[in-house]
């Protein structure tokens, strides 16, 4: 859970806590599938991705997107944050698929942030971070922002 901040303590430039999941695996995808309700087969159906020469199921964007919102609510309050918006930018396979190089270290992903900027808006102080999620390769997989609206000491 996350301590709390306040804005006067962050500075343009501050880089949050990086945070680092565990390696996805086909079974973290299909509990999402199941909690989500979403089945597309590219997330579970190894010979459905064969016919479009995928080598692997890969992870539900959104999976990703939620591992990138812990990384922020570690650090960030919950109750604080007033916007978080992502792009999606690579597929994450899961840990398990034999046929690539280095597949667990593609399926541990990381993500990371920095403050661009400070400001008061409708009266709340305002901090907005840009964040970028990558596998241990480098490969980025979700790029966004986020703001947090923090209190004053």
């Amino acid at each position: 859970m996350a301590k709390e901040i306040y804005y006067d303590d962050v500075n343009v430039g501050d880089e949050m806590p990086s945070f680092t999941s565990d390696p996805l695996t086909r079974t973290h995808f299909v509990r999402y599938a199941g909690a989500s309700g979403d089945f597309n087969p590219l997330h579970h159906d190894e010979t459905f991705l064969k016919l479009f020469g995928m080598p692997s199921v890969i992870s539900h964007g959104m999976l990703v997107m939620g591992i990138t919102g812990r990384a922020i609510t570690n650090w960030i309050p919950q109750k604080y944050l007033k916007s978080f918006k992502v792009r999606f930018a690579g597929m994450t396979m899961p840990a398990d698929v034999n046929d690539m190089e280095n597949t667990t270290a593609r399926a541990t992903v990381t993500v990371t942030g920095k403050v661009v900027n400070k400001a008061e808006e409708n009266g709340d102080k305002v901090i907005e971070c840009e964040i970028q999620t990558a596998d241990a390769n480098g490969e980025v997989k979700i790029t966004g922002t986020f703001k947090a609206a923090l209190p004053s000491k």
